[in-house]
């Protein structure tokens, strides 16, 4: 994927697809910990997102939000469907990919496999990278994830799955988050742990774009999430 648009918070490059991904990485205090995916919203590498990787630092993780944008980021909504809408869903999944293996191959990561937590479209890439790297990923945490196509085959997924979705959400509707965890339980064989809650979409990012932050359910998935990685991702 080109990266044309330098964005301050790109502190880290790796290798992806035969080029060069950028990304933001940070470790916790101790310098060391289980590797983790942070995949971004539809906005880009924001400051929320940086926010967020840092939050998961200091949980104890290695972790690593790859730039999917090239730099580019929008607080913007028209902007933001443009940006998802003309970002190729493999290219970015290969970017992905090149995450999880620098991840394995830090020494500070001290997991044998990572973990991958995203948002809004980052959600339905978390699904997407478990499904494509099978056994490299072993928890996927996907907040209110949404996809521009449909989901690729779950037959290699092999990751747990814990999904955070708002009741009120528009986007990714509890009909159609139940029609994917049937999904998912069809092909791979383990049904995801999808927890709902009174809340509409984006209840976690509070920079509150959308107007639906949620300041209670948002801590109460955090607290989940963060606990799940923790078991799975060793």
């Amino acid at each position: 994927m080109a990266h044309t648009n330098e964005n301050p918070a790109q502190n880290v490059t790796f290798p992806s697809n035969g080029g060069t991904a950028h990304g933001y990485l940070k470790l916790p205090e101790s310098g060391s910990g289980p590797g983790l995916v942070v995949i971004q919203e539809w906005w880009g590498l924001t400051d929320h997102i940086v926010d967020v990787t840092d939050r998961l630092a200091a949980e104890g993780f290695v972790a690593l939000a790859p730039d999917l944008y090239g730099g580019r980021t929008t607080h913007d909504s028209d902007e933001a469907g443009q940006l998802m809408a003309d970002l190729p869903v493999a290219s970015a999944a290969t970017d992905l990919a090149g995450a999880v293996d620098h991840l394995l191959g830090l020494d500070a990561v001290t997991s044998s496999t990572v973990g991958a937590i995203g948002f809004c479209m980052g959600g339905g890439f978390v699904l997407v990278l478990a499904a494509q790297q099978g056994d490299k990923v072993s928890a996927a945490v996907p907040f209110y994830g949404v996809l521009k196509e449909d989901y690729p085959s779950f037959a290699d997924l092999t990751a747990a799955v814990q999904g955070h979705f708002g009741q009120e959400d528009t986007m990714a509707d509890p009909d159609a988050v139940a029609a994917l965890a049937d999904r998912i339980e069809s092909e791979s064989g383990t049904r995801p742990d999808f927890r709902q809650y009174p809340a509409g979409h984006a209840f976690f990012n509070d920079e509150n774009h959308m107007g639906t932050y949620d300041k209670e359910q948002a801590d109460i998935a955090w607290s989940r999430a963060t606990q799940f990685l923790r078991e799975h991702v060793k």
